[in-house]
């Protein structure tokens, strides 16, 4: 009688310890970090050389979710939404791509090239986030320039950084909109760069 007991209710309890997912799969959406020039370079054709160094992941910024402020102040991550490299090495080749085509340098090396710079610049990623509260999305960088020709003497200390409007009259920007503004960000930061480093070329 005891055996014929437990047998009945194994399916009752095997029903019990199913799981079934509660919402729809969601494909991951990746989207890539590549601001484009908009306008002509600021200067001609440099003569000195520059190393870029490879940049860093700032304190938050290794993951690759796409990061929203809210407007309370607190930050949340998009799980389903993610930048398709890590946003210091995405920053780093738009950074090297941008620098060339301002043709402020004769050249943009790379570690370990075996020409000698005339300057070193290496920094990190500091802030990549769409801000809700302030309807923009922000890009910064913080960067360290070394004079190479006078004794690696510390030349300056940039931080530079750039913002783009998030749509308006909405409750919360979509991940295309907040990828495309945070994007937009970082261009406009890099042409701060290319202005501030114009005095060295």
């Amino acid at each position: 009688m005891t055996l014929r007991r437990s047998l009945l209710l194994a399916p009752v309890a095997l029903a019990a310890c199913s799981v079934l997912p509660d919402r729809p799969y969601l494909d991951t959406q990746r989207f890539p970090l590549e601001p484009r020039r908009t306008g002509a370079p600021i200067s001609g054709r440099g003569r000195r050389t520059l190393l870029l160094r490879t940049l860093r992941a700032g304190a938050g910024m290794e993951t690759r979710n796409l990061r929203t402020i809210r407007p309370d102040g607190t930050e949340s991550l998009d799980f389903y939404a993610e930048w398709a490299a890590p946003p210091a090495e995405a920053a780093e080749q738009s950074l090297r791509r941008w620098l060339i085509d301002s043709r402020l340098f004769a050249a943009i090396l790379s570690p370990g090239s075996r020409v000698t710079p005339d300057f070193v610049m290496e920094g990190e990623i500091t802030a990549l986030a769409a801000n809700q509260g302030q309807g923009v999305a922000r890009a910064e960088l913080t960067l360290l320039l070394v004079d190479e020709r006078n004794g690696s003497r510390l030349v300056g200390q940039l931080v530079t950084d750039g913002t783009a409007p998030l749509p308006a009259g909405t409750a919360a920007p979509t991940p295309e909109q907040a990828a495309a503004a945070m994007s937009a960000a970082l261009g406009n930061a890099l042409a701060s760069l290319e202005q501030a480093l114009a005095r060295y070329a």
